[in-house]
């Protein structure tokens, strides 16, 4: 008997024992596959060659764990690499290869350059400029025709080479509160980069990395905030609630709404059409496209209103004087007489414009250069700092100017922006007619006509309630701490009618995460903010001058500490194109962010959506997801 229990507990303790090893190779199993995923990202972007073209067939390789893939016929790719991995290696036969350091986003984007080939113990290099006709020489000994690329070892580039431009952007991090407590920046209304990068993707591709300006595809859209009812011509709206890319934080928005003016009670236009004629301006997305969007403005104007049109290619001239607009079939005609031919004498055309304009000036009016070109500046006034001097020249003299980019290839986003920020305008791409309409009949008013100018944030955090906050945006737009009360500092124009956004993620105090580290400051006296204080988040402060004015005048708002639950439209559609525009840029910043998070944020905010702009945005997302660009981290 007592044998038996033996057997019985020797066999209840082999079972309970091979249930624990079980449970301890499931757990391990568990715990390796969780491991594993946290210890591989995905990284994506293009490969291209030094002709700006997409380069197929690129073998993408991790250093370290030797993970690979190859680049589709778009040079995209996407490849899984460890959290170790430093550096990817970029190998094509035809290309030198490339070894790159791997940085702490997840979007690389790279140009190899062409291999050497030796003939003759003679080394020269893959592509030879060769002519695409006989040897024809014109009188001065110049050979005349179309001039080709002979290539060893790789095709010859297309003819339709991508000269685009963009500045490059340097993400806001976060910053510590009692190192950092002020944040300031001026105001941007421009909205090219979120067309532009409808353009990209409409075509199958994903944008340039610095193309993607989250700001600017934020304030695209219109928000829903109150008119202003006081002194002030703005209103100021503020929300905070979970950031819904990283529970553990806040985010804030906050929302600027100018005052809305009856078009009827808009002051009178004098208005110089300037457009860019020249040869790269011929392709159909370009100056037929103009012509078609400027028609749209034209039957905007009113009797009070006048419109020159002054044009530039090999040489700058005037079109057409300064025509009453009531005469609309004069204008009209002498749009539809426009062709494209010659190279690019914008300097020229900017100087005449503006010469015509301060000829025409209208006292009390808008007094407003209206640029449209593909961005290209290159005989005559060309450097970025000569525009800038005579454009900040004439912006003093009351002659504003607002920039118009068209088409593909050529874009000079860079200068073209440098342009309107300079001259007191704002920038937007048209990449299609809804686009020519929604600039110049739906925000006909903001577009056209400023009611503030040097329009600046300055927010300071309270360090009781807040560790650190992060600017999402606004890069090309941050100020000095002293700015802010500088009148003499130029910043952003709001039009009629405009919205501004701009959102904040927050590290709150008590959160266990670290804030950038900062050594303890010797000569500083530490406060901890007490008292009636001690509830406030932080004080948003914005200062402003009416158009005619130079002194500037000052709004100031307090912001408790205070989460919504159930946050409004304005702040999950911000929040859903704000995570959008990280995913394009490969932001270290994204969290969680996925294309299901952000088509999850928009689809529940999408409210009314009159015009058809955020359903818009959606179908977008969902054309992203559709071309398999980002995988599931």
């Amino acid at each position: 008997m007592k044998r038996e229990t033996t057997t019985k507990s020797t066999k209840k303790s082999i079972r309970i024992n091979k249930t624990k090893v079980i449970l301890i190779v499931f757990i391990s199993m568990f715990f390796g596959i969780l491991v594993n995923a946290q210890n591989y990202r995905k990284v994506y972007g293009y490969v291209k060659n030094s002709y700006g073209q997409p380069v197929p067939n690129v073998k993408v390789t991790g250093q370290e764990n030797n993970s690979q893939t190859t680049t589709n016929d778009k040079g995209w790719y996407v490849l899984e690499v460890s959290v170790v991995d430093s550096t990817i290696n970029f190998v094509h036969p035809d290309y030198k290869k490339l070894t790159t350091k791997l940085e702490s986003f997840n979007r690389l984007d790279v140009v190899i350059q062409p291999q050497k080939a030796a003939q003759n113990n003679v080394e020269y290099e893959v592509c030879d400029e060769v002519a695409a006709t006989p040897s024809i020489r014109n009188k001065s000994g110049k050979r005349k025709g179309m001039m080709l690329y002979a290539c060893v070892g790789m095709p010859a580039p297309a003819q339709n080479w991508n000269t685009e431009n963009y500045a490059t952007i340097h993400e806001n991090g976060f910053k510590n509160v009692r190192a950092n407590p002020l944040s300031t920046f001026s105001i941007d209304v421009d909205n090219a980069s979120y067309s532009n990068v409808r353009r990209y993707i409409n075509q199958g591709d994903l944008p340039p990395v610095d193309a993607v300006r989250v700001e600017e595809m934020i304030n695209y859209f219109h928000y829903d905030y109150p008119q202003p009812t006081g002194v002030h011509p703005f209103s100021v709206t503020t929300e905070l609630a979970r950031c819904p890319w990283n529970e553990n934080n806040y985010l804030l928005h906050v929302g600027l709404q100018s005052k809305s003016i009856d078009k009827s009670e808009l002051p009178a236009s004098n208005l110089v059409f300037l457009f860019d004629v020249s040869g790269s301006m011929g392709m159909p997305n370009k100056l037929p496209l103009l012509k078609r969007a400027f028609k749209m403005l034209v039957n905007e104007i009113r009797p009070a209103d006048r419109v020159a049109i002054v044009v530039y290619a090999g040489a700058a001239g005037k079109v057409l004087d300064s025509t009453p607009g009531n005469e609309k079939k004069k204008i009209i005609d002498s749009l539809e007489k426009l062709n494209a031919g010659g190279s690019t004498a914008g300097g020229e055309g900017l100087k005449l414009a503006y010469k015509i304009a301060q000829e025409n000036y209208i006292d009390g009016g808008n007094n407003r250069i209206i640029l449209a070109t593909d961005g290209d500046f290159n005989v005559g006034v060309s450097s970025t700092s000569e525009m800038e001097r005579l454009i900040e020249k004439k912006r003093e003299e009351g002659v504003y100017i607002t920039v118009l980019g068209f088409g593909m290839g050529n874009i000079k986003d860079d200068k073209m922006e440098t342009i309107a920020d300079k001259g007191n305008g704002n920038y937007a791409y048209i990449d299609n007619i809804q686009e020519a309409r929604k600039v110049f009949i739906t925000e006909f008013g903001g577009t056209l006509f400023t009611i503030a100018k040097d329009v600046k944030f300055q927010l300071e955090f309270n360090p009781a309630q807040v560790k650190a906050y992060r600017l999402v945006g606004y890069e090309n737009r941050l100020l000095n701490s002293e700015d802010f009360n500088d009148d003499t500092k130029d910043a952003g124009e709001m039009g009629a009618g405009h919205t501004v956004t701009a959102l904040y993620e927050i590290v709150p105090a008590n959160s266990i995460d670290a804030a950038p580290s900062v050594d303890e400051l010797k000569y500083q006296e530490q406060k901890v903010v007490s008292g009636k204080y001690s509830k406030e988040l932080l004080t948003i402060k914005l200062r402003y001058k009416l158009p005619d004015g130079d002194k500037s005048r000052l709004l100031e708002l307090p912001v408790k500490n205070r989460l919504v639950r159930n946050t409004s439209d304005n702040f999950r559609f911000s929040a859903a194109v704000a995570g959008f525009g990280m995913l394009l840029r490969g932001s270290e910043f994204m969290g969680n962010t996925t294309i299901d998070t952000v088509l999850n944020l928009a689809r529940n905010a999408k409210g009314d959506d009159e015009e058809g702009y955020r359903s818009e945005f959606i179908q977008l997302v969902k054309t992203v997801n559709d071309l398999q660009f980002f995988a599931e981290k």
